[in-house]
């Protein structure tokens, strides 16, 4: 008997045709990603029976009983939920065996909101046990995207013209204050931000110490966050990090300090970086391959600065940022549902393209985000500029051009072949 949801109320998802084919091609399937995304409630809508090993209940009496003895918390119908496993690690290797003693596909579905040490793990699980990674709410996914515009067939090169409707730009600023977070939705807008401030709380007093069982100065953790939080969006290095804190805190972190918290941030899905894009362009042109910096939503960014609706509208600079964040985090989202990735480039010549989405077979499409309409002009001339010097250079040209706007009542595409689409219009 489910005692997580009521499937009545439960919100799609764009995960959901993954799980569902997941479980129909592998023995067990993990749905990882960060607190609070919903991958309790997506698990449970396709599982038929669950076991909450995080559960307080009778003094976490089901996380004592995995430990003794993992094999009788998997015993149920199936798909049987094992939520937060990585409470108990030796679960893994449990759920490994029985899907291999019982030959059979769609056996579990476990969920994780950090990655534990691989001491404890015995087996990767390759071939058992397949891995989906779940984000925070789309604006698609939350009804605040009215999806006239597909971006899978953007970068085929198709668009239907249409008209999208107005955005101000206080909707948007809430909308990357609230974040994607379910549970967040209907909050009124004034207490948005407290449900991002719990969850840093969560974190750097709880989940950061009990990820691997070492205790870490939480003030500290606080500094390197909000030097993330002021440098969102950019490809800044370890060492600038620290040198921020210095500048900005007159606190002295050193850099492999600064090394071991990013990879626990990584561990707690905190924080989802863009990889560079350059191995299919096979130009003579220097990439460089730094990664750009980015929380999973942007509204952990907007708690840790404070930032209010009101705050980002009068300080349009550190929105322009914090609205790139809002945008990647769809892109991403979009792009996975159809089998792309999110990238971007930057090469050593100062040439930039805020996103990529590259697919399977290699062909891609550039995207420039900008938050106003007036500087869509400019966003399309810098897209074709450096297409043209790729091409040049013997590089593959992309597929696409794109301007994702935040201002923008419209989706066309203009004279010079550039696409423009109001992110408030995108779909996968």
């Amino acid at each position: 008997m489910k005692k997580i949801m009521d499937r009545e109320k439960y919100i799609p998802r764009l995960i959901d045709p993954a799980v569902e084919r997941y479980l129909a091609a592998m023995g067990s399937v993990c749905i990882e990603g960060p607190k609070w995304c919903g991958k309790t409630w997506t698990s449970s809508y396709h599982s038929n029976s669950e076991v909450l090993i995080g559960d307080p209940a009778n003094n976490f009496q089901n996380r004592r009983l995995a430990e003794m003895s993992p094999d009788l918390v998997l015993e149920g119908e199936t798909p049987r939920l094992i939520d937060e496993w990585q409470e108990v690690p030796s679960l893994w290797d449990a759920v490994r065996y029985t899907v291999d003693k019982r030959g059979e596909k769609g056996q579990f579905i476990l969920t994780g909101s950090a990655t534990p040490k691989r001491r404890g793990v015995l087996h990767s699980g390759a071939g058992r046990i397949g891995k989906l990674r779940m984000h925070p709410m789309s604006l698609f996914e939350s009804g605040d995207s009215s999806g006239k515009v597909s971006l899978q067939e953007l970068c085929a090169g198709q668009l239907v013209p249409a008209v999208t409707g107005d955005v101000d730009l206080h909707t948007l600023a809430r909308l990357t204050v609230r974040g994607g977070w379910p549970g967040n939705l209907n909050t009124d807008e004034a207490d948005i931000s407290l449900l991002p401030n719990e969850y840093l709380k969560a974190v750097i007093d709880d989940d950061i110490n009990r990820v691997d069982g070492i205790r870490r100065d939480g003030r500290k953790v606080r500094l390197l966050l909000r030097s993330l939080a002021r440098n969102e969006s950019t490809t800044v290095t370890n060492r600038t990090l620290k040198n921020d804190i210095r500048e900005t805190d007159d606190e002295d972190i050193d850099v492999e300090t600064v090394a071991n918290y990013l990879d626990i941030f990584n561990r707690l899905f905190l924080t989802e970086n863009t990889p560079p894009f350059s191995t299919k362009l096979r130009s003579s042109v220097r990439v460089k391959q730094a990664e750009k910096r980015h929380f999973c939503d942007p509204s952990l960014a907007c708690a840790l600065l404070n930032a209010t609706p009101e705050m980002l509208i009068g300080d349009l600079e550190t929105f322009g940022f914090l609205f790139e964040a809002l945008c990647e985090r769809d892109l991403k989202i979009y792009a996975e549902s159809f089998g792309a990735m999110l990238r971007h480039y930057q090469d050593y010549s100062g040439n930039e393209i805020d996103a990529v989405i590259e697919l399977q077979d290699g062909t891609w499409c550039a995207v420039e985000i900008k938050l106003g309409a007036n500087r869509i002009e400019e966003a399309a001339a810098n897209l074709i500029r450096i297409r043209d010097k790729i091409i040049k250079d013997g590089g593959k040209a992309p597929s696409a051009l794109v301007v994702l706007c935040g201002l923008s009542g419209a989706a066309y595409q203009r004279p010079d072949s550039v696409f423009v689409v109001p992110l408030t219009a995108l779909k996968p």
